[in-house]
């Protein structure tokens, strides 16, 4: 039978599955069936009071009173003949409108109140150029807050309110969570303050980020949510909401929290200093791939291929060489590359930590006393013309498409390599697997080659069955290729 009215169809609808389902499931339901839907009621009223909205302030410069300016009277006057009517000519410059500054609104963001003496904590992008920075209350109290610091690398900012006896929230044990768990976030998505989400933890230890393993939910987040609190079922705090994954610029089913103890490890440092002090070894690091491990006896594909080593940095004080695959970093196992620049900068500066390499075949540890952290340096890319030796093609580089000759002395120094050969011509599966004219070949699977009569050495023991891994060296950065020579 049909209803013309929308609800009534969706309510019959309704109630005839209910009966299907009455009549064709077993009566004793599940155990997940039993289970009720969770409450998050008491936690809103729990954590509520302790969410604020934060707007923020930008200064904008403002040209005189809107007057056309003397360079564009000019033109008008010799294209036209004439000033444009009703557009008076302004006099001489000293007597014109100085430029004013003016105070715009620049955006809104969230945040939540770390303790009860008015330290807040949100997002760094929240507050990053905000010439003032407005923080209101559940109460509707509104203050203006001081930045305390703000960390761009993990996102993390921390501002201070002059108030106290204000609620704060509870930190929770990120250690904790799993993935399904049920999580709510409150914010100010799009300006609409105290908005409540929920939602499941989809996944943990998201490389996102170069500092920080982020948490994936499926909670609605969006513009305005930026540095809100993520909180479990027990009302602690286990997140900062920070990411969303977008192709509109709305919320997709895919957000990004930052873990809350990596967050309180930053704004313990931004109380005490202002800033964040991190480590470094001063390394380039890439990943190394299944192939790589296979064909150098790494077994499994882990670590952090080291492609390049800054000059006086501690990692080349340590003795690390471009190619090397750090393996372990302070006993700690090093599975992925991002899992080595987190430890590294979670390290005191002065610190002496060891480091595991394999190289060549073969583990070896180092000793590197830590620095601190810098901007980021360009990457040279250095190639001096000079006359290099005549260029050698065996049988055996022939089948791989490459032509190679000797180093110079000066070519050596250049690229800090105690020997190697250069790659003159790269063609076939040679040019497949990346080399090009210029790079530098420095070592054939784990034998290091020093010239190129050792070079076609190792060419001729590998087995041409196999793919041969080549460590080259490009400008300062070294990396492996796979060449598969032909049969």
């Amino acid at each position: 039978m049909m209803f013309k009215i929308e609800g009534i169809r969706v309510r019959s609808f309704l109630a005839a599955g209910a009966f299907a389902a009455a009549t064709l499931l077993p009566s004793a339901p599940s155990s997940a069936q039993n289970r009720a839907l969770p409450d998050f009621t008491d936690l809103v009223d729990q954590v509520g009071p302790a969410v604020v909205n934060i707007r923020t302030v930008e200064k904008v410069t403002q040209q005189g009173n809107g007057e056309m300016d003397e360079e564009m009277q000019e033109f008008f006057r010799r294209f036209f003949g004439q000033p444009i009517p009703g557009i008076p000519r302004q006099g001489p410059r000293s007597n014109r409108p100085q430029p004013q500054e003016e105070e715009r609104p620049r955006g809104v963001g969230s945040g939540f109140i770390l303790s009860s003496d008015g330290y807040v904590m949100t997002n760094a992008h929240v507050v990053d150029g905000a010439s003032e920075v407005l923080v209101t209350l559940l109460d509707k109290r509104e203050f203006k807050a001081k930045l305390v610091g703000a960390d761009k690398r993990t996102d993390v900012a921390v501002v201070k309110i002059d108030a106290s006896g204000l609620p704060a929230v509870k930190v929770g044990d990120v250690s904790k969570l799993r993935v399904g768990e049920w999580v709510m976030a409150i914010g100010s998505p799009f300006g609409l303050e105290n908005t409540v989400t929920a939602g499941i933890v989809s996944a943990k230890q998201r490389d996102t980020g170069d500092y920080l393993p982020l948490i994936q939910t499926d909670v609605a987040i969006n513009p305005g949510n930026s540095g809100g609190p993520l909180i479990n079922m027990r009302g602690e705090v286990v997140g900062i909401n920070s990411q969303i994954y977008s192709r509109s610029g709305g919320f997709m089913g895919i957000s990004f929290s930052i873990p809350i103890d990596e967050a309180i490890r930053v704004s313990d440092q931004l109380r005490a200093t202002g800033r964040v002090s991190r480590g470094r070894i001063g390394v380039q690091i890439d990943q190394v791939t299944k192939d790589v491990a296979e064909s150098i006896g790494l077994g499994k594909a882990q670590g952090a291929l080291v492609r390049g080593v800054e000059a006086g940095s501690p990692g080349e004080k340590a003795g690390i060489e471009p190619g090397d695959i750090i393996t372990k970093f302070d006993g700690k196992s090093i599975e992925k590359p991002s899992d080595l620049p987190r430890l590294v900068g979670n390290t005191k500066p002065g610190t002496k930590s060891s480091v595991t390499v394999f190289r060549r075949g073969s583990s070896r540890d180092l000793s590197v006393v830590i620095a601190e952290i810098e901007p980021d340096k360009p990457v040279r890319s250095s190639e001096r013309e000079e006359p290099s030796a005549k260029s050698s093609a065996s049988a055996a580089a022939k089948s791989m498409g490459l032509a190679v000759s000797d180093l110079t002395e000066a070519q050596k120094k250049d690229f800090k390599v105690k020997g190697g050969v250069r790659v003159d011509a790269a063609s076939d599966a040679a040019a497949r697997a990346g080399l090009r004219e210029g790079d530098v070949i420095v070592a054939v699977g784990n034998t290091e080659v020093g010239n190129v009569r050792e070079f076609e050495g190792a060419l001729a023991k590998a087995d041409r069955a196999k793919s041969v891994s080549l460590l080259f060296r490009r400008g300062d950065w070294a990396q492996y290729a796979l060449v598969r020579p032909a049969r």
